[in-house]
């Protein structure tokens, strides 16, 4: 049997609804019965609706052991996909429990429970850092602690350690790495606020590179790797290397509205995150704009895929695929 965690989630849900098709018994761990409304959704959306009642549901959640520890019986595979994502430097406590902590725990049940193996879904937010000069990231290249990272980039880096560790203890694994994931059902969430964002009107622009994927890719090459013998080894799943620009305007051809036409500097984003970070404080609301986020809409790195390519054959689709079914 199969556990699958974070299954009330974007990558979680749609990985459901492959497994179930390929007639795997699934466990699924969720935390609240309102989420499940969202993953029915999605079930509906690939006309597989009669698939959702073999689930096999667990209340539960990665910080609480002896819920856990229920959701692990009779289980021999395990994907691991439960996360909190913000940028929000408010949220580090809540980050470190959930990603780091919850991970440990997942990990730690893995090995108490004989799990056969064990698919990690990280980030390429955990990747290494380029340097002077550099702008090719591969699955090697090197963590700086000293580089400024956001706390979600530094808790999915310490959730990956958790993994490896139980790799050194015994544990088959397999980590992906995706960069930002575009897929049905979860609105206003995620990937989906940038959508939101240029469908109401987006009024500036960057020149940075933003990595994109659909989350099908994902989950087909989650699946592709827990069924192969690989094990102890972590993989960037990126479709697309897109120019931040580039990819705005692609969806506002998609929307047919006039794009953005003002170029934010990186002056300019400075500027704007320290007044967000007033703003937050004055009104007590979420951070919209960091330091860090500042910092990565001028980024131009890429990230390779040459390695996820060469073990699986894959080939990643395009955005003209798959936006247009979501947008």
């Amino acid at each position: 049997m199969i556990l699958v965690t974070g299954a009330t989630g974007l990558v979680g849900s749609h990985l459901l609804v492959q497994l179930l098709q390929e007639n795997e018994e699934v466990k699924a761990l969720f935390r609240s019965e309102k989420q499940l409304e969202k993953v029915k959704n999605v079930f509906a959306f690939k006309n597989q609706l009669g698939l959702f009642d073999n689930i096999h549901w667990v209340k539960g959640d990665i910080t609480d052991i002896p819920s856990l520890e229920i959701a692990f019986e009779n289980v021999t595979h395990v994907y691991h996909c439960a996360a909190l994502i913000s940028f929000d430097p408010n949220d580090e406590d809540a980050l470190r429990k959930i990603n780091i902590e919850g991970t440990a725990n997942v990990v730690n049940c893995c090995i108490d429970f004989n799990i056969k193996k064990l698919c990690h879904v990280s980030s390429i937010a955990a990747l290494g850092d380029t340097k002077e000069h550099e702008n090719i990231i591969t699955e090697d290249t090197e963590w700086n602690p000293e580089e400024l990272h956001s706390d979600y980039a530094i808790t999915k880096y310490g959730a990956e350690m958790e993994v490896w560790r139980g790799f050194q203890e015994g544990l088959d694994v397999v980590i992906v790495n995706p960069s930002v994931i575009f897929g049905y059902g979860f609105p206003n969430q995620g990937s989906d606020v940038i959508i939101q964002s240029v469908k109401k009107g987006l009024s500036f622009y960057t020149n940075g590179t933003i990595g994109i994927i659909s989350v099908e890719d994902v989950t087909n090459c989650m699946v592709q790797l827990m069924k192969s013998t690989i094990s102890g080894e972590r993989y960037i799943l990126v479709g697309e290397n897109i120019n931040i620009k580039d990819f705005i305007y692609y969806l506002a051809s998609k929307f047919k509205i006039k794009p953005p036409g003002f170029y934010a500097s990186k002056s300019i984003t400075n500027l704007g995150w320290r007044l967000d970070w007033l703003l937050a404080k004055i009104t007590n609301r979420k951070r919209k704009l960091t330091k860090i986020t500042s910092k990565a809409s001028h980024s131009i790195d890429q990230y390779d895929t040459t390695k996820v390519v060469a073990a699986l054959g894959y080939n990643f689709q395009k955005k003209e695929t798959y936006l247009p079914n979501i947008i």
